[in-house]
């Protein structure tokens, strides 16, 4: 597999995280998640906000492991480019529950620089939602401090760290290709 690459669009790709790590980390965080969850008494389920499209794949493995009870809701942002963050987050679609009250659980497919969890999580706390927290598949670090700072509090949950390249598939895309590719390609520079 590591001497394979592959085009999209104008760009060269090879592998890097294959499907049986993502599996073994999406395993981790789900424990954590049942074991921070599970114990909480009663009173209304989490809501497990998938942010769609690139966390839809992740969002359906992780809810196949979470022992505890979920209502699952979505919502579409949108701050990319090609393979550049514009720094600015839109809403495409609005969330589709109410959240006044709820914990919730943002489900991401990645967190780089945190602007959209940050304007997310204020979105959340203006609508009312009682607490939320981010679960992230992967995490770059490296991206997310050098915008926030070195005190700055990471996601509460997440799977994988990796380096501050362009990557895609397991839900991440390229200009919308890519998504179902069950590993993850890094750009080849």
């Amino acid at each position: 597999m590591n001497d394979q690459r592959i085009t999209l669009h104008d760009k060269t790709f090879r592998p890097y995280i294959p499907q049986a790590d993502l599996e073994k980390s999406i395993d981790r965080i789900a424990e954590k998640l049942n074991a921070d969850f599970t114990s909480e008494d009663g009173g209304t389920p989490p809501l497990l906000l998938c942010v769609l499209n690139g966390a839809i794949l992740f969002t359906a493995e992780l809810m196949k492991r979470l022992r505890f009870n979920l209502e699952i809701a979505s919502i579409k942002l949108s701050s990319y480019e090609g393979v550049q963050s514009t720094g600015h987050v839109r809403t495409l679609m609005d969330v589709t529950a109410e959240v006044k009250g709820r914990r919730v659980i943002i489900v991401e497919d990645i967190v780089d620089t945190g602007t959209t969890v940050e304007a997310l999580k204020q979105y959340l706390a203006e609508k009312g939602a009682a607490s939320s927290v981010v679960c992230t598949m992967l995490f770059k670090e490296a991206a997310f401090r050098r915008t926030n700072g070195p005190e700055a509090p990471a996601p509460e949950y997440s799977a994988i760290t990796i380096e501050d390249k362009f990557i895609l598939g397991f839900g991440l895309d390229y200009d919308e290709l890519g998504r179902n590719l069950p590993d993850i390609w890094i750009l080849d520079e």
